[in-house]
């Protein structure tokens, strides 16, 4: 097959789930109504979170910046599905692969740095309570939110920079339903060396570094509470922290199982549907672990329903 530079290629074509035409009608059915949750979960969770003042302190700051990541999150990726199933179209211009990779890479980035400052506000608040408050100050959770940001934006345009220097051939395909960076890099007929070694060392910052840090709060704060005598102050430090590790527990490792599955996946199908937990399941579960493990977001929803409701028509 002829190679041709990368600004001569017109586009990618996206595998998707499945080649089988009878399930594309249940796949978009499926993955619409997924869509349409999460992004209505996440936009409910920031509304609580804005309009009700006992929710106004670091831990839900940073809730509320995770809810908004996570609905640019799945909509970097699952629209362009739906758009594909519908119209019963595969390709997905160069442009348009490149901006997918971008956002995919700075809100994926985004989510892990955020689950790690989540995880130093609660040690911080277990471990050294009476500091918290002066500790953990606006001016502080949103220089922390920004350094955040800063880092993942670097990040991705880096990769973009490097993967425009890559040659395609004509026709290229791409085993996912979505342009991700190392099935990209992995299918370029040109040298991918620098690409893979700049993957592999970001991929120490934006993966390893947080969960070293999540690890060591966790570590710091289990320790606290063992020294506590009483086990309903146990109980109630802890109880906070439960919903951070559910969702930090299944943003890591759904994408553990997406570049394992790409190691031994026998199909592209296998990879696939695992990369679908990863992009679509996770962010759509994050807001019902919230508001069904933490009782200030409930009673928090609580008053949002009521206020609604006594709104007059």
């Amino acid at each position: 097959m002829e190679k041709q530079n990368h600004t001569e290629i017109s586009q990618f074509l996206l595998l998707g789930l499945s080649e089988d035409p009878e399930l594309q009608p249940i796949l978009l059915g499926i993955f619409l109504f997924m869509y349409l949750i999460t992004v209505v979960g996440n936009l409910l969770i920031i509304l609580t979170v804005i309009t009700d003042s006992h929710l106004h302190n670091p831990m839900y700051f940073f809730l509320c910046n995770l809810s908004f990541v996570d609905v640019c999150f799945i909509s970097t990726t699952v629209p362009k599905m739906l758009v594909n199933i519908q119209t019963q179209n595969k390709g997905i211009s160069y442009k348009g692969c490149l901006t997918q990779v971008y956002f995919f890479i700075l809100f994926s980035g985004m989510d892990s740095f955020l689950l790690t400052v989540m995880a130093f506000d609660r040690f911080v608040a277990i471990c050294h309570p009476l500091n918290y408050t002066a500790f953990m100050s606006s001016h502080f959770c949103g220089l922390l939110v920004l350094i955040s940001w800063m880092i993942a934006f670097c990040d991705s345009m880096i990769h973009i920079l490097l993967m425009m220097k890559l040659t395609f051939s004509t026709g290229t395909e791409i085993p996912l339903f979505f342009c991700d960076l190392a099935q990209v890099i992995k299918v370029a007929s040109s040298d991918n060396f620098m690409n893979i070694i700049f993957l592999y060392v970001m991929t120490t910052v934006v993966a390893v570094f947080p969960v070293t840090g999540i690890l060591y709060s966790y570590s710091q704060i289990i320790s606290t509470l063992l020294r506590i005598s009483s086990v309903a102050s146990k109980y109630k430090a802890f109880s906070t922290c439960v919903s951070h590790l559910c969702v930090v527990s299944l943003f890591y490792g759904t994408g553990l199982g997406v570049y394992l599955s790409y190691a031994v996946a026998t199909s592209f199908q296998n990879g696939a549907v695992s990369s679908v937990m990863y992009t679509v399941v996770t962010p759509m579960l994050n807001p019902f672990i919230y508001s069904l493990r933490n009782k200030d977001v409930k009673r928090a929803l609580q008053r949002l329903f009521k206020k609604t409701a006594s709104i007059p028509s």
